[in-house]
């Protein structure tokens, strides 16, 4: 760990079992998260992509400790979050929030918002009476939402305005790390313009850092920092913004650029496209070897027999294919 890490993960495992019978029997496990490592430095974002199913969710709520990992450590600020519990790890909450994907289902339709964005001010017992609610409408003017709105319900709102609650709740603690879980992913994309430019604004206000999980590649390219790609419960693929779209070295990582649209006709009838074959393995028997090789056009008899280590190709680029 070093000094401008808010973030380290280490060997980082997340199981779930699948049991079956009258007597709820395991019978295997769901490795959404499969022994990664990575870190976050204070004051960046990381962007961390994939298909849908590969762990990226998963990878969120484990930092932030909603599952109770299987193995590995999780640091914040230098303290193992997978060692405390109870009152201590609700105390460290008030540091780390998470922004929701559907910012419809995530907002209890029976509160205001000015309950729903001053809720996580009670659990924390930060703010009570008038004071209460000139923080509510302080965080509320922080994302454009006028003060006059508190008294509305969610479904009053745009699909837009509810993920700016949702931003609300989460900056009301004043939190140092926030978990953009596919923040803009159920938005049009006009809007989504719109909450990435918010979120790069109140990085740089709050001093705040993100991991920001995306399917996209497109959508984390401004906002993120570093970008880290999965693959079913690994990480394949992690450097810095400039170079994974300049250069990009795993063969997983370069068939997901090539599905990116350009805006320029010209320039995409130019380009190769490159079209994995089959669908993503299961995650409770995945493939021997590296993970990729059944869907890799450079897969080599090595691919099917050793899994590839995370190593360091120069600078901060990493990736994990015995081709690079």
């Amino acid at each position: 760990m070093q000094n401008n890490h808010l973030i380290d993960v280490e060997k980082l495992v997340m199981y779930f079992p699948v049991t079956a019978g009258v007597f709820r029997k395991k019978v295997a496990d769901v490795k959404a998260v499969d022994d990664i490592s990575f870190h976050i430095k204070k004051g960046e974002t990381l962007g961390l992509v994939g298909e849908s199913g590969c762990g990226k969710t998963t990878t969120g709520h484990c930092i932030l400790q909603l599952h109770e990992v299987t193995s590995g450590k999780v640091f914040f600020e230098g303290t193992d979050l997978v060692q405390i519990k109870g009152k201590s790890l609700r105390k460290m909450r008030r540091h780390m929030q998470l922004i929701f994907q559907d910012p419809f289902a995530s907002l209890d339709p029976r509160m205001t918002a000015e309950d729903i964005i001053g809720e996580p001010l009670l659990v924390q017992h930060l703010d009570k009476g008038k004071k209460y609610r000139e923080q509510v409408y302080e965080v509320m003017r922080m994302v454009e939402l006028e003060p006059y709105m508190a008294e509305r319900y969610p479904h009053e709102f745009s699909g837009g305005q509810r993920q700016r609650i949702g931003i609300a709740r989460a900056l009301a603690v004043r939190p140092a790390f926030i978990v953009c879980d596919e923040a803009v992913s159920a938005l049009d994309v006009s809007i989504q313009a719109q909450i990435i430019t918010l979120l790069m604004k109140l990085r740089e206000e709050l001093h705040l850092t993100y991991l920001f999980i995306a399917h996209d590649l497109s959508v984390v390219r401004n906002i993120s920092d570093r970008v880290a790609v999965m693959y079913l419960g690994k990480i394949v693929e992690i450097t810095t913004s400039d170079a994974l779209y300049s250069n990009p070295l795993h063969p997983y990582t370069i068939s997901l650029l090539s599905a990116v649209p350009i805006p320029d006709p010209v320039v995409d009838r130019t380009r190769k496209r490159i079209i994995l074959v089959g669908d993503v393995p299961s995650p409770i028997n995945p493939p021997s070897g590296c993970h990729f090789h059944p869907r890799c056009y450079q897969a080599i008899d090595i691919c099917k027999e050793q899994i590839p280590e995370l190593r360091n190709l120069g600078g901060e680029h990493w990736a994990a294919c015995h081709r690079v």
